[in-house]
């Protein structure tokens, strides 16, 4: 089991990038050397801390180039890729959004196919608010919490 959190911050003119898929009518998104995608982030750490691989400032830091501006299921893709290199099936990934906007209720499918297809295994999507408190509540940022799931290789 891993278990993985990342938050980024709101800010006008970014496009949102949010649990693999573009939010076009967000006239806020997420600030990060990639795509600042908080779901796709905190997956890809729950998958590595599973794995014992440690993090994703550890595989993909904000010194290499090569991943700024990548998307958020592209790290999730070369995640699992180096998950199951070091000799692990990955069972399943939960991912718990958490934040105001946007409401991903109507697209939770989606969300969950394009992030299941960047991972290679089921990912499930939900998400909460924090009733207005902190950073979240504030419309500072989006948070994102995940637990995978990962078994040893035959």
């Amino acid at each position: 089991m891993g278990v993985g959190v990342d938050v980024h911050r709101l800010s006008p003119g970014v496009p949102m990038r949010l649990v693999g898929l573009a939010w076009p009518d967000e006239d806020h998104g997420l600030e990060g050397h990639s795509d600042g995608d908080v779901g796709a982030h905190a997956a890809c750490d729950a998958l590595l801390s599973a794995a014992g691989l440690g993090d994703l400032g550890t595989q993909f830091g904000t010194s290499d180039p090569a991943w700024a501006g990548a998307a958020g299921t592209a790290l999730l893709a070369e995640t699992s890729a180096r998950v199951r290199a070091a000799g692990y099936a990955i069972g399943n990934v939960a991912v718990q959004v958490i934040g105001d906007r946007p409401r991903l209720g109507a697209r939770r499918a989606e969300a969950e196919a394009a992030l299941s297809e960047a991972a290679g295994a089921p990912v499930t999507v939900s998400a909460t608010t924090t009733d207005g408190l902190g950073l979240t509540g504030r419309g500072e940022g989006v948070a994102a919490v995940a637990t995978a799931l990962v078994v040893r290789s035959p």
